[in-house]
């Protein structure tokens, strides 16, 4: 009775992992198998929380971690991770102390403030031409923005990096963006033409032409692309420090939704005083409903993809696209006999709040969808894990 009850501490200062493992003694180990499925995760990761965001992501749910006798996926890991083998040092101690925000690179941030500024130029040229001067200098700007953009998406906080998901694939939807950014600097003009008959001619640059240029929106947008990579940056590196503080992944998942819409909210507060000044150096009108919804379509399509999930910005972006097409498609096409029903919800649209009503619907409604879609998948951990990352 004496040896007997000397063993039950020792029993139990062996801690959950070998209570568990002793439950599961006489038979197959399935933590065991499952830790050697995942053993590089379980060797390179430096805390629980990493093992349990990277079974997240391989679909290990709560429900498949009850078969392995643990109440959650956090439970699992802790047990996996308790159960590598190490050296006397290990860091896990380090791991629990919230990693120094990293500061965006300089070099990266010029990179993403080039579209803002070719756009800028692109727009002072066509305002000191006329004629084919002008056509050229559309053509070269056009070219050179186009560029600047493909630059700052490929490196810095913008650029998806080297990520290895199951579910990335190539989404190419950039004719979308581009569509929908044309659209954003003609198609007002070209709605409100149609709508009165026309257009009685093609664009020409002006914004007093027979089909007028809008430049706002666009430069705006385009100025942008700094906020946004700023955005991009405070999303990645406050999840990171979250990662690092969090002891469950549903603790990361509430801590990181709120960061989500600050990061947002940054991006549109800076994209509305890029509007209000853009409009008063143009002299032009600002548009903000079309201008930020389009703004925030594109900045969470853009977050989305960041951290892989690539598929359903693709779906979105083009159904936007699709819509605002279709919409001037009606116009026009109801001109042929019988067939005036199709423009009657332009119509409508455009004589209560102005051909600007149409992509702010549109936009606003694809914003609203991606919104409720990145706040479901970038509050998991598993989202902000990089293969290379080194934490």
């Amino acid at each position: 009775m004496a040896a007997q009850a000397g063993r039950v501490p020792d029993r139990d200062a062996a801690g959950p992992d070998h209570r568990s493992t002793a439950r599961r003694r006489g038979g197959a180990d399935p933590v065991k198998a499952l830790m050697h499925r995942h053993r590089e995760l379980c060797e390179r990761a430096v805390d629980p929380l990493e093992i349990a965001a990277g079974l997240e992501a391989h679909g290990v749910t709560d429900r498949t971690a009850a078969r392995f006798r643990h109440r959650d996926v956090f439970s699992l890991a802790e047990e996996m991770y308790a159960r590598v083998p190490r050296g006397g040092d290990t860091p896990a101690a380090d791991a629990l102390t919230a990693p120094e925000t990293a500061r965006p690179h300089p070099g990266r941030l010029l990179l993403a403030s080039l579209p803002g500024a070719f756009a800028a130029a692109t727009v002072a040229g066509l305002h000191l031409t006329e004629g084919r001067a002008r056509l050229y200098v559309a053509a070269v700007g056009l070219l050179a923005l186009v560029l600047a953009v493909r630059a700052a998406l490929a490196r810095g906080p913008l650029s998806s990096g080297e990520r290895a998901r199951s579910d990335r694939r190539p989404s190419g939807s950039s004719s979308r963006v581009w569509w929908l950014l044309g659209y954003a600097a003609l198609g007002d003009a070209l709605l409100r033409a149609a709508v009165h008959g026309g257009p009685d001619g093609l664009p020409d640059g002006t914004p007093d032409g027979p089909w007028p240029l809008t430049a706002v929106p666009v430069l705006a947008l385009a100025l942008s692309c700094l906020p946004a990579a700023l955005a991009a940056h405070v999303l990645a590196e406050g999840a990171r420090r979250r990662m690092a503080a969090s002891r469950k992944l549903t603790d990361f998942a509430a801590a990181v939704r709120p960061l989500l819409a600050s990061a947002i909210a940054l991006y549109l507060g800076l994209l509305t005083a890029l509007v209000a000044v853009c409009a008063a150096v143009l002299d032009e009108p600002a548009d903000y409903a079309q201008a930020l919804t389009l703004g925030a379509l594109l900045l969470l399509a853009r977050l989305l993809h960041i951290h892989g999930f690539t598929h359903a910005p693709a779906v979105v972006l083009t159904a936007a696209a699709a819509a605002e097409a279709a919409a001037t498609a009606g116009v026009l096409a109801a001109r042929l006999p019988g067939c005036g029903f199709l423009a009657v919800p332009v119509d409508t649209l455009v004589a209560a709040w102005g051909p600007g009503s149409v992509p702010a619907l549109v936009c606003g409604t694809g914003a609203l969808i991606l919104l409720t879609h990145a706040a479901r998948t970038l509050s998991r951990a598993s989202a902000h894990v990089r293969p290379s990352d080194p934490r």
